[in-house]
């Protein structure tokens, strides 16, 4: 968990040091575009307390218009460097589904030292085809539930096959009763920031105030 000071008196020292963020923040919401600085997300990214096993070393940056990650983890007992663009192709949100379609590019993966594994022997021979992640990710023998179609360099996450996430009656009572009016347009990158560009719908008004009666 975060300290809620400590993230308030980073937010105030970035917002001083960088006052020009208060007027594209408004001009930005203006349009419906929501953004949030790189910088703030590595600044989150390094404060998080991940588990031993979770990946580490995670470096943010952008590739307009999609975003660049870096991290350090293990794959099936290989210590390996991985590097990706991300882009999100697609958002699809309601009470029943919360899809999100990527595609990466640009995907590269290295041994962090010496192994004899059958990871790193793919790795040395250069056998993986890592130009269509989406193909390799199709025939994992053990494929996350929540992964419901990958081929070429695309793959599609449904949030809602995660358990956790689908027994959330909160959750989807506020799918419910935002998602009617209230759309993800795009998830896009520029040089320094990363943004949210929404689309509202005022037809979508009586199913919003059905799904809030009904809350």
């Amino acid at each position: 968990m975060f300290d809620p000071r400590v993230l308030l008196n980073a937010t105030v020292d970035y917002v001083r040091k960088n006052p020009d963020e208060l007027v594209r923040a408004a001009v930005n919401a203006a349009g419906l575009r929501f953004g949030v600085p790189l910088a703030a997300v590595r600044w989150l990214s390094s404060q998080a307390k991940l588990p031993r096993r979770a990946p580490q070393d995670i470096d943010i940056g952008s590739a307009p218009p999609a975003l660049r990650i870096g991290m350090s983890l293990e794959a099936m007992g290989t210590p390996v460097r991985a590097n990706a663009a991300i882009r999100v192709d697609g958002i699809d949100l309601s009470p029943d589904s919360m899809r999100i379609s990527i595609r990466l590019s640009d995907v590269s993966v290295s041994l962090l030292g010496p192994s004899e594994t059958p990871v790193a022997m793919l790795i040395k021979s250069g056998a993986l085809d890592l130009s269509k992640p989406g193909n390799l990710v199709k025939y994992l023998p053990k494929r996350p539930p929540a992964i419901v179609d990958a081929d070429g360099d695309r793959i599609v996450v449904d949030l809602m096959k995660v358990p956790a996430i689908a027994n959330s009656p909160g959750l989807r009572w506020i799918l419910g009763v935002v998602t009617p009016v209230v759309s993800v347009r795009a998830i896009e990158t520029d040089r320094d920031h990363i943004y949210v560009a929404l689309r509202a719908s005022a037809s979508g008004l009586p199913r919003a105030f059905a799904a809030l009666r009904g809350g």
